[in-house]
Formats: structure tokens, C-alpha cells, sequence
């Protein structure tokens, strides 16, 4: 690795791009490590008070209707992360900014309660994450993401969860009331099982092994659980697709699907950054095999082709993810949330007179 001496550990991102729109640059606080050798791994919460917390989507290729992020920014560290990126809007940068200034958004469970009672409401499922990991480190302290589970048993509204931390299992209890009433669908992701890969990739994630117990753990519980092999990133983790299926199946997922990855904005410098200081002997076969799945880019935003990739090289990939699926899942659909369960809960006592 050139230039080691220099190197964050504990971070993705190696650099701080300059933001797009405009610059703000500070940070402090990260758990895992001694701040006073690495000031740079110092993180800073920032409690921020949004007027709205539920997001309806219009993307065709992202699988949901409404999504629901309590935090902004993300702690895990994820060096490809996609949103990276929507950093910059709160103006800071897409680069160690994301992983080390954290936007908390406290009052997201009385907003959520808001948006449920609106007249106006109609039930589809809500995706907590889809930006930001709703499980990352902080939500130990803040709790923000549990209280918003007990408001979806509370409610009987349909929720789904995206996650790569072994936190989750923490809300085992809600979780398990919400699967009774099949109320709730979970999806680890889940990039590789190398954790030398896997610390450099993405350094605050739960490791392989505790997330392959924690799918183990939803599934006897039945709770429903998908696998995310998401990025697929050619020349890194590309051969690991089988060996994911079997290990995952084994636990007991219902389903895998997979991600080439997109290195959208400012993630294309802060990745070609990453995997030149990690992996120089491959690092241009790993950007050449990304370019040519993504038209001569490092990034496609077209809907329907950004996210599977194009051409001979994802073919490929998507062909080995169909035969792991065939061999070591199991062929029962992944169940459908229902939405006729919900109801807003009398707290006026009305109901006491009858």
C-alpha cells in the first residue's frame, strides 16, 4: 500500500473531495478508536429537527414505495456507499465527511405518527434505510429506530429494513410480534466473506460471521429475511457469489439478490482513491471491469441498467447469481407484507364508553 503512513484506518473514504455545491469541513468522536492517535476518526452528532420524515420514491428500480432515514450520513463507513453523495446537499463533503458528521433526526418518531394519522395516508410498506443505515453505531445511544418499530406494531403498518449491523437483533422482540402479523421483511446486506475485504471496504460494519448469525437468529425467530450481495465490485468480491448463496442459505434467508456497484458524484474519485491505495496490483482491472459494465463510466444512472450493469461481464455475474439461487435457496417466495391490518389506536378513550 503507498503512502500506509498516511492511511485512515477505521475509514473508507480517504479523502475529503470538495464539496460540489459548497464547503463545510468539521468533525469529532468514533468509538472504536482512540481519538487522541487518530483525530481524523473523531465523529460529531448534529441533531437536526426536518419538517417531514417519510419520503415516497419514484424510482422504478429500487423496490420501494416509501422510505425512512434517521440518520444522515453514515458511521459504517461503506467506501462505494450511493449516499455518499446527498452529503453534500447539507454541505459537507461526500468523503470522510459522510462517515464522521452524522445528522440525527430525533423527532422522526413523532413525525412518523403525524404522517400515519394524515386522512390523506395510504398504506404501503416503509423502508426504514434506503439511504443510511438505520442500525449504524449511534443508534445504540439514540434508540431513534427501535421507537419507530414500536410505532409500526403500534399502527400494524407495514416495514421493511435494510441494514448491514448485527444491531438489529436488539429489536428481536418487536420484530418477532411484527413477523406474527407479517408486518415486517428484513434485508441484511451482506458483501463479502473475506475480513480483510470487508474491514478495508466498508470498517464499521459488523463482521461476516456476526451478520451470517444475526440472518441465522431473524430466521429462527421467523422473521423473514433477504440477503443483499450489494455491490458486486469486479476484481474484489466477484468470486465470492456462490460461496454467499450457501452460507446464507444455510442460515436460512429466503432470498439473495445482488448490486454492480455504481459509483455515482463524487464517489467515483473517493473509490479510485480507495482502491489504489488498498489494492494497487489490481486497481485498474477493478475500474477497466466496472467502466465496461457501465457503458465506458464508473457510474450509470439509467433507470433498469444502473444497478444490474450491462454486456458480457454482468451477464455473467447475474447468470451466477441465478444458479447460487437455484442451488442454495430455498424456491418459496419471499412474503408479501400485508396492509390490511392497519389502524390508528384510539387514545382519545372514546372507545371505553361502548
Amino acid at each position: 500500500m503507498s503512502d500506509q503512513f498516511l492511511y485512515k484506518n477505521g475509514r473508507g473514504a480517504q479523502i475529503n473531495p470538495h464539496n460540489r455545491f459548497f464547503s463545510q469541513e468539521k468533525g469529532e468522536d468514533f468509538d472504536d478508536i482512540d481519538p487522541s492517535e487518530e483525530p481524523e476518526l473523531k465523529t460529531k452528532f448534529i441533531d437536526v429537527h426536518p419538517k417531514t420524515i417519510v419520503n415516497k420514491l419514484s424510482s422504478p428500480d429500487v423496490g420501494m414505495y416509501y422510505s425512512l432515514n434517521p440518520y444522515q450520513g453514515c458511521e459504517h463507513g461503506c467506501t462505494y456507499c450511493y449516499a455518499r453523495p446527498t452529503h453534500e446537499y447539507w454541505g459537507y463533503s461526500a468523503g470522510t465527511d459522510f462517515e464522521r458528521v452524522i445528522l440525527v433526526k430525533k423527532n422522526a418518531p413523532e413525525l412518523l405518527e403525524e404522517t400515519l394519522n394524515k386522512k390523506s395516508w395510504k398504506v404501503q410498506s416503509i423502508s426504514i434505510s434506503g439511504n443510511t443505515d438505520c442500525y449504524q453505531p449511534c443508534e445504540r445511544e439514540y434508540g431513534i429506530t427501535r421507537k419507530l418499530l414500536e410505532i409500526m406494531l403500534k399502527y400494524r403498518h407495514p416495514v421493511g429494513i435494510i441494514t448491514k449491523n448485527t444491531l438489529i437483533t436488539r429489536d428481536l422482540d418487536i420484530l418477532e410480534e411484527l413477523a406474527k402479523l407479517n408486518l415486517v421483511a428484513v434485508n441484511i446486506s451482506l458483501t463479502s466473506l473475506k475480513e480483510e475485504l470487508r474491514r478495508k471496504l466498508e470498517p464499521r460494519t459488523a463482521s461476516s460471521l456476526k451478520k451470517l448469525a444475526a440472518i441465522e437468529l431473524l430466521s429462527q425467530h421467523g422473521i423473514p429475511v433477504n440477503v443483499l450481495m450489494a455491490p458486486i465490485i469486479p476484481a474484489l468480491n466477484d468470486d465470492e457469489i456462490f460461496a454467499i448463496a450457501e452460507a446464507v442459505g444455510k442460515r436460512g434467508a429466503l432470498s439473495m439478490y445482488h448490486q454492480i456497484v455504481r459509483l455515482n458524484g463524487p464517489n467515483g474519485e473517493i473509490f479510485t482513491d480507495w482502491v489504489t491505495k488498498n489494492y494497487p496490483d489490481r486497481a485498474e482491472k477493478v475500474l477497466n471491469q466496472l467502466r465496461d459494465m457501465h457503458g465506458g463510466k464508473l457510474s450509470d444512472s439509467r433507470f433498469g441498467t444502473r444497478m444490474k450493469g450491462e454486456g458480457v461481464y454482468a451477464l455473467n455475474i447475474q447468470r451466477q447469481v441465478q444458479l447460487a439461487r437455484k442451488k442454495f435457496l430455498p424456491a418459496t417466495p419471499f412474503p408479501r407484507l400485508r396492509t390490511d391490518l392497519f389502524s390508528i389506536p384510539d387514545t382519545s378513550g372514546q372507545m371505553k364508553l361502548f
